[in-house]
This record gives structure tokens, C-alpha cells and sequence, in this order.
């Protein structure tokens, strides 16, 4: 099974940017889509984006469409999250998470976006962004 760590997170002021990584152990992470998610205090974990196992399927919830790039290096067994125009609303816990299946196709925003799907989370990073 794939494992994931999450790094990048801190703090940065509105209007800013972060990059965060998610580095995964395994051979197989290439045939898996994954994504990243975040929590708010108080708040339910909600999707954020996620990239299919071939990198030609992308999916953004609409608060960070234009504004965040979900990207991965196969050789590298990395996924990528840049953060643009970061707003305090974007403060979270954000996770890392690897599909369940391998290559899923995520034709349907609705399946991308299921944490049910997920089957390996990381321990999350923290963001924080001050007005």
C-alpha cells in the first residue's frame, strides 16, 4: 500500500503563496490518482483537488479554482499542491490522500471528489493565513 507524508504547510500572510508536497513510498504510486483535502477548525474535511493516475483528469472544489495547481512527478513519487492568492479562508489542516483503485479513469467530478475513494491519507500540514 502506498503511505503518504504531507510538508509545506506554515504561515503566510493573505495574498500569498505556499507549495505544499506529498511524497509517497511504494513502486506502484504512478498507477493511483490522488488528491488533497483540508479541514478547518470546527469544519468538516472537504475536498480541495485531485489529479487521475494518468495526470490528463484535474478537479478543483470552486474556492481555489485559478488560484491552486495540483501536479505530480512520477519519478519522483511526489504530488504537488501550489497555492496562489492564499486567503484566510484557505487556513486548514491539509491533507494528502492516494485513491483505493489504480487507475481510475475519475471521469466524474462527483467520484474525484469522495474521500471514500481515498484509501492512504497522510498526517496533514497546517496552513495558516493571516489577514
Amino acid at each position: 500500500q502506498v503511505q503518504v507524508v504531507e510538508s509545506g504547510g506554515g504561515l503566510v500572510q493573505a495574498g500569498g503563496s505556499l507549495r505544499l508536497s506529498c511524497a509517497a513510498s511504494g513502486r506502484t504510486f504512478g498507477t493511483y490518482g490522488m488528491g488533497w483535502f483540508r479541514q478547518a477548525p470546527g469544519k468538516e474535511r472537504e475536498f480541495v483537488t485531485a489529479i487521475s493516475w494518468s495526470g490528463d483528469r484535474l478537479y478543483y472544489t470552486d474556492s481555489v479554482k485559478g488560484r491552486f495547481i495540483i501536479s505530480r512527478d512520477i519519478a519522483k513519487n511526489t504530488g504537488d499542491l501550489q497555492m496562489y492568492s492564499l486567503k484566510p479562508e484557505d487556513t486548514a489542516v491539509y491533507y494528502c490522500a492516494v485513491r483505493r483503485r489504480q487507475y481510475e479513469p475519475l471521469l466524474y467530478y462527483s467520484a474525484a471528489a469522495g474521500p471514500e475513494n481515498f484509501g492512504s491519507w497522510g498526517q496533514g500540514t497546517q496552513v495558516t493565513v493571516s489577514s
